[in-house]
C-alpha cells in the first residue's frame, strides 16, 4: 500500500501472513521515486503474539528506525477500517504503542514518553538535553529515534538543506539524529520544518512533531498540547501523563504489487 500523512508517505506491506525482512538494497530500491514507488519511509505490517500487531520501520536510505509516527497513524486507520475496532495495541522497537480512533473519525497514536535523559537518546557524551553546546543552542529529544530542534524567529526563512546535512551526523549523535527548525507562531501554535535522517526534507514527521512539542514545553514556549503546523498540513500534539499523542489525517493512496527484485522471507 502507498499512505501518507500530511504528505510524509509511505510504502506499507502487509506480512502478517507470510513473514518477511526486506533489506537495505531493496529499501533504497523501493524509495526510489523515478525507478520504484517512492517514499519518506517503509513500513512492515508483521505478527505477534504481544500485540494486534507489529511494525518495523526503515528510512529511505535502508537504515532501520524504531519510530514512524505518521505511518503508525496511517497504518493503524487502516486496521480500523479493516476489523471496525476503535482500539488498537502496536507492538515497535519503540515499545508497546496505543492507536484509538475518535467518534468522529479521527486517529490518534500514544507515541509513549519522550526520551529526556542524554542516555536514551542516545547522546554521544553526559550533556544538558535543553540547550545543546552547539551554535543555536538546539534541543535533544528521543522518540524512539533521535532528534535536534532548532527554535528560530522563522522557520521559514531558515535554510533547512544546510542546517539538517550539517547536523544529521553531528558527533553528539552517534545515531545520526533528525533536525527540525521550529518558531513560535501563536498561542500554543507552531510552526515546524523538518530534516529526517536517511530521508532528507519531508513534508510532515510525526515523531519530530512530537519531539519538538516537548522541547517547546520543556523551554516554556507552549502548554503540554500544542499545533504542529507542517509543510503538508497540521497536527495536533499533547503531552500526556502517559504519553504523547499525536492526531492528524491520514491518507491510503493506492495498493499494489511490487514487480522488482524478490523480497527475501526472514
Amino acid at each position: 500500500m502507498k499512505m501518507h500523512g500530511l504528505g510524509n508517505d509511505f510504502v506499507v506491506i502487509d506480512a502478517r501472513r507470510a513473514a518477511m525482512r526486506p533489506d537495505a538494497a531493496l529499501v533504497a530500491e523501493m524509495a526510489d521515486r523515478h525507478r520504484g514507488v517512492g517514499f519518506d519511509q517503509l513500513a512492515v505490517m508483521q505478527p505477534t503474539a504481544g500485540a494486534d500487531l507489529r511494525l518495523a520501520f526503515w528510512n529511505a536510505d535502508g537504515s532501520p528506525s524504531a519510530a514512524c509516527g505518521n505511518a503508525t497513524r496511517c497504518i493503524a486507520a487502516h486496521v480500523f477500517d479493516e476489523t471496525g475496532a476503535r482500539t488498537l495495541s502496536i507492538e515497535t522497537d519503540r515499545g508497546l504503542l496505543h492507536a484509538v480512533r475518535s467518534a468522529s473519525g479521527a486517529v490518534s497514536v500514544n507515541m509513549g514518553h519522550p526520551q529526556t535523559d542524554w542516555e536514551e537518546i542516545p547522546l554521544a557524551r553526559a550533556l544538558d538535553t535543553l540547550e545543546l553546546p552547539i551554535e543555536g543552542a538546539p534541543t535533544a529529544t528521543g522518540m524512539g529515534n533521535p532528534h535536534c530542534t532548532f527554535f528560530v524567529p522563522d522557520a521559514e526563512a531558515v535554510d533547512l538543506v544546510a542546517i539538517g546535512r550539517a547536523h544529521e551526523h553531528h558527533p553528539l549523535f552517534p545515531r545520526r539524529t533528525n533536525v527540525q527548525v521550529a518558531s513560535v507562531i501563536g498561542a500554543d501554535r507552531i510552526r515546524m520544518r523538518v530534516w529526517e535522517r536517511g530521508t532528507g526534507i519531508t513534508l510532515a514527521s510525526g515523531s519530530s512533531s512530537c519531539a519538538t512539542a516537548v522541547a517547546a514545553h520543556r523551554r516554556g514556549l507552549t502548554s503540554r498540547e500544542v499545533t504542529i503546523v507542517l509543510d503538508g498540513g497540521e497536527l495536533t500534539v499533547r503531552w500526556a501523563d502517559d504519553g504523547v499523542w499525536m492526531t492528524g489525517p491520514t491518507a491510503h493512496v493506492f495498493s499494489g504489487v511490487w514487480h522488482g527484485a524478490p523480497v527475501s522471507a526472514g
